[in-house]
């Protein structure tokens, strides 16, 4: 299967998940989407793939889809909550990457036994992630934030559901493209070519935006869900 393709299913598998946490859990299943999601996108943006567009070869982080879910969540928690429960998912997010970062720089410090399989793996994922913490707890707050606040800016002047659309994919491009800005250069000027980093910065922003647009039926979705608790 290639990776365009996987891609699109995956996707799809991270918004259905979300909706049906939602479904089952209720704000708290939102809120704990953010815990989870903020720190698998920051290993996941360890790993690049290759993906082919129109013929066009780009390099991407695979992390920028579960990092787009948190728009989601934000925007979801906006709408159906207010700001002031959009800005405690956004806090819950930074305390949990930090917290992981702090505690998993501990764990590679532990020696390991001699018959150990897997530190070698763990020391080369982890022993990234402060890097990669540090620009995508600077760029997390910052963007997050003005998600929060372009929401509701939009939504007052624009409510009902018909706009919905447009304060979700208004806000979160605006955002995503402040989170790009800052992350990419802060992770990766150094560790790559500055043209493999121009090329990650491009694809980054080019792959949020079809996240953005991909995740435009799921926020509608739910809106119309009643949790089964809350």
């Amino acid at each position: 299967m290639s990776n365009e393709i996987l891609w699109l299913i995956f996707a799809l598998a991270n918004f259905s998940l979300i909706a049906l946490s939602y479904k089952l859990f209720g704000k708290t299943g939102l809120f704990a989407w953010i815990a989870m999601g903020t720190i698998l996108a920051n290993i996941q943006v360890t790993k690049t793939i290759d993906f082919n567009i129109f013929g066009i070869h780009l390099v991407a982080t695979l992390g920028n889809i579960m990092y787009g879910t948190l728009f989601l969540v934000t925007d979801s928690l906006g709408e159906k909550y207010g700001v002031k429960d959009a800005r405690k998912a956004v806090y819950i997010g930074f305390f949990s990457l930090l917290a992981t970062v702090i505690i998993m720089q501990f764990s590679i410090w532990f020696i390991p036994n001699i018959d150990d399989f897997a530190n070698d793996s763990i020391v080369t994922i982890f022993s990234l992630l402060p890097r990669i913490a540090l620009a995508s707890l600077s760029a997390y707050i910052v963007s997050q934030l003005f998600d929060v606040y372009m929401f509701q800016k939009i939504k007052s002047k624009y409510p009902g559901d018909k706009f919905l659309w447009l304060r979700n994919n208004g806000s979160t491009l605006l955002s995503q493209l402040i989170d790009t800005t800052i992350f990419v250069p802060i992770a990766f000027i150094g560790l790559f070519e500055f043209d493999i980093v121009v090329s990650i910065f491009i694809t980054t922003y080019f792959i949020k935006v079809i996240v953005a647009a991909l995740d435009t039926p799921f926020i509608y979705l739910i809106k119309k869900i009643n949790p089964l608790q809350d």
